[in-house]
Order: C-alpha cells, then sequence, then structure tokens
C-alpha cells in the first residue's frame, strides 16, 4: 500500500482537509479521494489529491 495526501480549500485560502490514506494504486486513490471529498461536501471546492512520487491524480479549482 502507497500513501497519499488529499487536500482541499476554502477560496481564501483556509484549508478544509489535508489528510493521508492508504491506497494500492493510483486508480484506486482517486477513487478513494473522490469518495472522501463527496462524503465531506467538498466536490466542488478547490481540491488535490497527490501521490507518493508527487503525481497530481485529483485536482480542481
Amino acid at each position: 500500500m502507497k500513501t497519499y495526501k488529499l487536500t482541499a480549500f476554502e477560496a481564501n485560502g483556509e484549508k478544509l482537509v489535508d489528510e493521508s490514506f492508504q491506497a494500492d494504486n493510483d486508480d484506486a486513490a482517486k477513487k478513494r479521494g473522490e469518495q472522501l471529498l463527496s462524503e465531506k461536501n467538498l466536490l466542488e471546492k478547490t481540491h488535490r489529491c497527490t501521490s507518493p512520487s508527487g503525481k497530481l491524480l485529483l485536482f480542481h479549482t
């Protein structure tokens, strides 16, 4: 398992979510990131999910 990072922000830069989670691969991490954002009603907020190597998996402004 790899550790991925999910962050979400308000327009003023305030962090709403800043957490790490585990996934087997990038595809699973992308799905898990979307699920976490959906559960927290943050899909429309600025967010990103990155892989351990720094690859951007999700991004929304």
